[in-house]
């Protein structure tokens, strides 16, 4: 479905972010991007998303291909249209509209009234708890219910693509698991393929089929969920695990240094 092939992308005509990324998400799958902060994470789904252009982004070099299309020089809206749908950290709700309104929102690009109407009984099927706030205010949402309402907006647009941004992000567990399990939902009854990115490796690793660990904007390892989860790397940098299965605290990993193997 999607094919990121090769790409650089340079901010503000200086500063190097992704330096030859490669990725591919096959269609029906949920591919989980892990990486430290600063690795280049975001700025991979907003150079898909088109959204690099209100940031001083571009991509200058490589390909970005959707279902066979060349998407990388579309405008952001132009994107949406063709399926692909990415919800932001920090949730960014249109707080001054109520939930109804910011469902709406999101059709915008899209005009068959009974197909809107099918997606918004959807959103309501899958988050039942907005269902009786629907006239209420965003801004006046918990953290969890603006969480519910972006993947709403999402599922609104008819989204072929959902790319999630830290989704877990200032939420309580219970609401994580509920969450991670709707979005796992989503994928099995829906076949909604996504692109997840969570600092979380447990949850991303827990609901996705495949990963790619990214360093300094570059692809360094990629492999199965099942492989990646017994990869003696990522069980130590990522998952917290000694090579005997115990978690390891942030003081003990002072001597932290990545394996020389994934310098390129």
């Amino acid at each position: 479905m999607l094919n990121v092939n090769n790409i650089e992308v340079i901010y503000d005509d200086v500063i190097l972010v992704l330096k030859g990324l490669s990725l591919e998400v096959k269609e029906g799958q949920i591919v989980a991007l892990l990486g430290a902060n600063g690795a280049g994470k975001t700025t991979t789904l907003k150079a898909i998303s088109g959204l690099l252009k209100v940031e001083e982004g571009e991509v200058t070099g490589g390909s970005i291909e959707f279902l066979g299309r060349r998407i990388n020089d579309m405008d952001p809206e132009k994107i949406v249209r063709q399926g692909i749908f990415q919800v932001m950290e920090g949730r960014c709700v249109f707080e001054n509209l109520t939930i109804h309104e910011n469902l709406i929102a999101a059709t915008r690009t899209r005009k068959n009234r009974s197909e809107i109407r099918e997606r918004y009984d959807m959103v309501f099927h899958y988050f039942p708890a907005l269902k009786p706030l629907r006239n209420r205010l965003a801004g006046y949402l918990s953290g969890g219910e603006q969480q519910m309402l972006v993947i709403g907006r999402a599922l609104m647009a008819q989204t072929k693509l959902m790319m999630l941004d830290e989704p877990s992000l200032g939420l309580s567990p219970i609401l994580v698991a509920e969450i991670f399990n709707i979005l796992k939902r989503l994928n099995q009854e829906q076949k909604l393929t996504m692109l997840l990115v969570e600092q979380n490796a447990h949850l991303a690793l827990s609901i996705a089929e495949h990963g790619y660990v990214m360093e300094n904007g570059k692809i360094v390892l990629d492999d199965s969920v099942d492989k990646l989860r017994e990869n003696e790397d990522i069980k130590m940098f990522y998952l917290g695990l000694t090579e005997m299965g115990t978690k390891r605290s942030y003081r003990d990993a002072k001597f932290y240094k990545r394996r020389k193997r994934w310098l390129t």
